[in-house]
């Protein structure tokens, strides 16, 4: 005799209770009787097949028949926007970058949108017009013939600072935060859009002077903060804004703010990508650290960015999204914050996921807390090696 759903269901809960995360999802039977943790992999519409990840790395298959309606809403309306199930395909990172083609981006694909947060190196004072000048020879891939600027046509870069819109365009070296300077997102744009066959959206919120154990300290971060605080805020996972009520500064305002300015943009999708309908969080990019040894929690930077790390993946509804940080060009592997940083990217529950980009060799024109001199070297070269982390990842590298 074929089972029931909620005996499939009830099946299904003795299998996997055990393997439930922390920063999963709460999934409820279709009678309301029973619930489960677990992060949504992949949701077919047609089918109406689940695929959830534990904790563990481990996932189970199932019917939506199995769910609350509550939940099959939530699948239906989200679920088809889980990044690795559009079939994107990514190519291979070549030796040296060509010059973009000005070809638009296949819209049939969802747009795949990367997250850039930090203070404010990746903000961005790279200075363009230097970098003007030696383009040709170090990033030829940035100029044409003559000269003038490569525009990249499958590429978008929008920046909020203090969620306030700052720039919304098409990638181009010659205004990359709108104000004449630029960060990482340049060589981090450019490497994306020429190994992904699909628009790319670098989505970059964030603004200078924050602590990721104060200004940025995520939702989920108990006692982890300057001293000892946890998160203090209250905002939705779904829509995190900063409250109009509340006075003064609180730990995690800066995530809230930040986190709810990128998550407005894409529910406005069309509205920063042209013509776009669909969309895949498929990574996030972290610089920061000048900050934390004054107002922040060196001690716990591991932790925090975990914490971070997980709540992103959660807020973005994106569990299958990619990491990459880097450390400050002016610290060697051993310096707490960088060693703290690889401990990170060396848990096993982020292996494959999250990476470390080391900065230092690659670094010029001074430390962080003087934004490099503006050298602009130093922020093609950290875009660069960022870039070609992620695509890493995304490759399974």
């Amino acid at each position: 005799m074929k089972k029931k759903p909620f005996t499939l269901f009830r099946s299904f809960l003795l299998c996997t209770a055990l393997m439930a995360g922390a920063q999963a999802r709460t999934w409820t039977s279709a009678d309301g009787v029973r619930t489960f943790e677990g992060e949504l992999k992949s949701y077919n519409s047609r089918t109406g097949q689940v695929i959830v990840t534990f904790s563990n790395g481990r996932t189970k298959k199932f019917n939506q028949s199995v769910l609350s309606e509550e939940d099959i809403a939530f699948l239906k309306k989200n679920g088809n926007r889980s990044s690795g199930g559009s079939g994107v395909k990514i190519g291979e990172l070549p030796k040296e970058l060509p010059d973009p083609d000005g070809q638009e981006a296949d819209m049939s694909k969802p747009v795949q949108v990367y997250i850039l947060m930090g203070q404010s190196n990746m903000l961005g004072f790279g200075n363009a017009g230097q970098l003007k000048g030696i383009a040709a020879e170090k990033y030829p891939y940035l100029v044409d013939d003559g000269g003038e600027w490569n525009v990249r046509k499958d590429v978008r870069n929008t920046f909020f600072c203090m969620a306030k819109l700052k720039h919304n365009d098409w990638l181009t070296a010659g205004n990359g935060n709108g104000g004449g300077k630029f960060g990482p997102e340049i060589g981090i744009g450019n490497y994306l859009g020429q190994v992904l066959d699909a628009p790319v959206l670098i989505l970059k919120s964030c603004v200078g002077n924050r602590a990721l154990g104060w200004d940025l300290l995520p939702p989920s971060a108990v006692g982890t903060g300057n001293g000892g605080k946890s998160y203090q805020g209250d905002s939705e996972s779904s829509n995190r804004k900063v409250k109009e009520d509340r006075d003064g500064w609180y730990a995690g305002l800066q995530y809230d703010q930040d986190v709810g300015a990128a998550q407005n943009a894409l529910k406005n999708l069309s509205s920063y990508y042209p013509g776009a309908k669909e969309y895949e969080v498929a990574g996030f990019f972290w610089w920061q650290g000048a900050a934390e040894g004054a107002k922040g929690n060196v001690e716990d930077y591991d932790k925090n960015l975990a914490f971070l790390f997980n709540d992103l993946k959660k807020d973005f509804n994106a569990p299958n999204a990619k990491f990459v940080c880097a450390t400050l060009g002016e610290h060697d592997k051993s310096a707490t914050l960088s060693k703290k940083m690889f401990d990170f990217a060396g848990l096993p529950e982020f292996k494959d996921k999250a990476a470390v980009f080391y900065s230092k060799p690659v670094s010029k024109g001074g430390g962080a807390n003087g934004h490099y001199g503006g050298n602009p070297e130093t922020y093609m070269n950290v875009g660069e090696g960022m870039g070609k982390a992620m695509v890493e990842l995304l490759q399974g590298k």
